[in-house]
């Protein structure tokens, strides 16, 4: 379908053609085609006959990932008459494991190599237990980041705890980047081949490297522009941050950007006070040398890892209770660990890990600039006000002064045709993407309709990007606004009471093919916003919560329903 601006061009252009020009424009098309976008198309998958296993999908996911590809896999086995079922691992009882023979595994790596929070018991409990899988077969399709030092770890530990407790491997474990969508499609094709038995499982430890499809790009660039978007008396710390490079920044809307932080000066001279070394003195680890400041300002030592907690425990001969506690704690809790070898101590501290912020705005309509909004993150721990590295790290770096950064392409968070409708829901910071979203369809005259929820704590101190969006409304490129500011009133309102008073619009928007969006905190926010959309639903259709479910579930299989939430 084309709109009517391309549609008029290609009819003058028709018109005016000889025979000969229209049949080498034939044969031109059909080779672009061939060359360009058929090989990027799903590969056929042949129905089969009823395929007689039964497989179990278990998915464990933290931003949605895992649960979209188990729902892919389910509608795709469903039409090949493979009967399978799907469900969240935290759902899943976990007893029935040792009677279940055939089950697939999505599994996404969080943070520094950690479990989804809601696989972390799963995990656990295979681990502690004296589990007999003998009698399950087993694949593991692991998710992750390879920008990020303990590449899918969470599917690794769970590949390798099956295969110890005895369980079968039908095919090697998948360890898939960001760009997973071709990967899917091959294990699919894969793990059909071995139900019809044309292919012999293999139970030999073994991993396949998914897409290798180059997903960032570095840039060295300056923060150009630092301000906050919230007014005096505001709770919030909320930062529109513009970056601009002398190379073309190349980025679409959806995309987010990606720095590695670094720690702040005054934690690492605390370490190095505290071991009494000198900063320029240069240390190797691991065949790696650098110096003491240096190690310590690249290195985890804010909210460390499980994983470095454990191996702290061993290093102090103590059992550190706390989780997610800072290297300073530490050291300040247990006196004793002014006996490590400091060579020690960085081997256990992980690399930073890179922080990833969605993109704010439209390559369209900010000529060579990129830019951000991050909400400064603080927390309390105890009595003690802290603050999260990477936004501390951005909301401190001086103007005008270099620094490194990537583009993070994001292919699962994109917008439809131009003449598709958008739902857009980005209480807060979520608002990110949809300024790039309505910005970019601003500039490139995109025909759709253009419907925004957004919510903050207060009207007049933390309404993001006001003026934007009241012009926005008055060109029409804005057609709807709903805002939900929690605390301007005695009882609390948000962005999913919006949509359940809207519940009317809101599914005929659906209904006549809009394309829906959700960006912002997972925990509570996606899951609440969801939750509204299953009742306007069961309301609006008179269908059951299940039914409900599964049209979110077909939207969101068919690219109709993306989030992009942390």
């Amino acid at each position: 379908m084309l709109s009517d601006t391309k549609l008029n061009l290609l009819q003058q252009l028709v018109q005016s053609a000889s025979k000969e020009e229209i049949i080498w424009t034939k044969g031109y098309l059909a080779g672009y085609l061939d060359k360009n976008l058929i090989g990027t198309q799903a590969p056929v998958i042949p129905v089969l006959e009823s395929v007689a296993v039964k497989p179990l999908i278990i998915y464990g996911t933290e931003t949605g990932n895992s649960k979209k590809i188990a729902s892919q896999l389910l509608a795709s086995f469903k039409k090949n008459k493979i009967q399978a079922k799907s469900i969240d691992v935290f759902q899943y009882d976990k007893a029935k494991l040792e009677k279940e023979s055939l089950v697939l595994f999505v599994m996404s790596t969080q943070g520094e190599g950690e479990f989804p929070q809601n696989a972390v018991e799963f995990y656990e409990y295979i681990k502690s237990t004296s589990l007999d899988l003998s009698g399950t077969s087993y694949a593991v399709f692991g998710l992750g980041d390879s920008s990020y030092p303990l590449f899918c770890n969470a599917g690794v530990l769970l590949d390798e705890v099956l295969s110890q407790k005895g369980a079968k491997r039908l095919l090697p474990l998948v360890k898939a980047d960001v760009d997973f969508a071709p990967d899917v499609l091959v294990w699919e094709k894969e793990l059909q081949s071995v139900f019809k038995k044309e292919v012999v499982a293999t139970n030999v430890a073994s991993v396949v490297k998914g897409n290798t499809t180059e997903h960032k790009k570095n840039y060295k660039g300056i923060i150009s522009t630092k301000i906050i978007l919230n007014d005096v008396g505001s709770k919030k710390e909320t930062y529109h941050i513009e970056l601009s490079s002398e190379d073309e920044i190349n980025y679409e809307p959806g995309d987010a950007l990606g720095i590695i932080p670094k720690n702040s000066k005054n934690d690492v001279e605390f370490i190095i006070d505290y071991f009494e070394l000198n900063s320029s003195t240069e240390i190797t680890v691991k065949d790696q040398k650098n110096t003491v400041e240096n190690w310590f300002l690249e290195r985890n030592i804010k909210g460390l890892s499980k994983r470095s907690i454990e191996q702290l425990s061993v290093l102090l001969k103590e059992d550190i209770k706390f989780e997610k506690t800072d290297l300073i704690d530490v050291l300040k809790q247990y006196p004793n660990a002014k006996s490590i070898k400091i060579e020690d101590l960085i081997s256990v501290l992980l690399p930073i890990a890179p922080r990833l912020y969605s993109i704010s705005s439209s390559a369209e309509a900010h000529d060579g600039e990129v830019h951000l909004t991050v909400n400064l993150n603080k927390f309390k721990i105890g009595e003690v006000l802290k603050t999260g590295l990477a936004s501390q790290f951005l909301a401190d770096y001086p103007i005008n002064t270099e620094i490194d950064f990537y583009i993070h392409k994001n292919q699962n968070f994109r917008l439809p045709s131009e003449e598709t409708d958008i739902i857009m829901i980005g209480p807060g910071t979520g608002i990110a993407p949809f300024r790039s979203f309505i910005a970019h369809r601003d500039a490139t005259g995109a025909e759709g309709k253009n419907w925004l929820f957004f919510g903050e704590q207060h009207f007049v101190l933390d309404f993001y990007y006001q003026t934007e969006i009241q012009e926005w409304i008055t060109t029409g490129v804005l057609t709807k606004l709903d805002t939900a500011f929690s605390r301007d009133q005695e009882k609390k309102i948000y962005v999913q009471d919006r949509i359940r008073e809207k519940a009317n619009e809101f599914n005929k928007w659906i209904e006549n093919g809009a394309s829906l969006y959700i960006c912002g905190q997972k925990n509570p926010m996606s899951i609440d916003v969801e939750n509204a959309i299953l009742d306007v639903l069961v309301q609006e259709r008179n269908i059951s919560l299940e039914e409900a479910k599964q049209v979110l579930e077909d939207l969101e299989v068919a690219g109709k329903y993306q989030k992009d939430v942390y």
